[in-house]
């Protein structure tokens, strides 16, 4: 058996390992993948704290940021839901897994101490808990902007980096 006819095909399939292409051609590398992969649990908890805001004892501009960004976030997780099922891949689990070692999540102790605040306390520690979690959102999406390919991922990444961008200088306003 000739060996040397396996030899282009295996390299081939090595070199096309790296990228991928969807059923309707569009082309999209792993940098997509793992963006949109990471990003849905992300976003999952942004979402999560948003919700965790008391009935009283917040400011109405709390509120009103809170209610932003679930407004932003869950729009963007159902969007890279389609982008994972686009490119035949199954979105990632909403929690559970690994996803509080990515940068800026919280832990599960880290939710239940802005759980049991009130107040003032509560405030506080939800503005400086979601400025951490956005700058872990911005660092992952600068990374899909250094490596992805695929227009709309690296769209949404451009728009996850000004829309957190100006969300966390009106958070340290707020704290100011």
């Amino acid at each position: 058996m000739d060996r040397r006819r396996f030899a282009l095909p295996a390299l081939a399939l090595v070199v096309l390992a790296g990228c991928g292409s969807s059923d309707d051609g569009d082309d999209f590398s792993p940098a997509d993948v793992e963006f949109a992969r990471q990003m849905i649990p992300h976003h999952a908890q942004a979402v999560e704290m948003a919700g965790m805001l008391p009935p009283d004892g917040v400011s109405p501009e709390l509120v009103e940021l809170a209610a932003a960004v679930e407004d932003a976030q869950q729009p963007e997780i159902d969007r890279m839901t389609a982008m994972l099922d686009r490119w035949g891949y199954v979105p990632p689990p909403l929690e559970g897994g690994h996803a509080h070692e990515m940068a800026g999540m919280l832990t599960d102790d880290d939710l239940a101490a802005l759980d049991a605040a009130t107040g003032a306390q509560f405030e506080r520690m939800w503005l400086t808990m979601m400025i951490e979690h956005h700058e872990g959102a911005i660092a992952m999406a600068r990374a899909q902007l250094d490596d992805g390919i695929d227009p709309e991922a690296r769209e949404l990444a451009e728009q996850i980096v000004d829309t957190q961008e100006e969300e966390i200088a009106r958070m340290e306003r707020m704290l100011g």
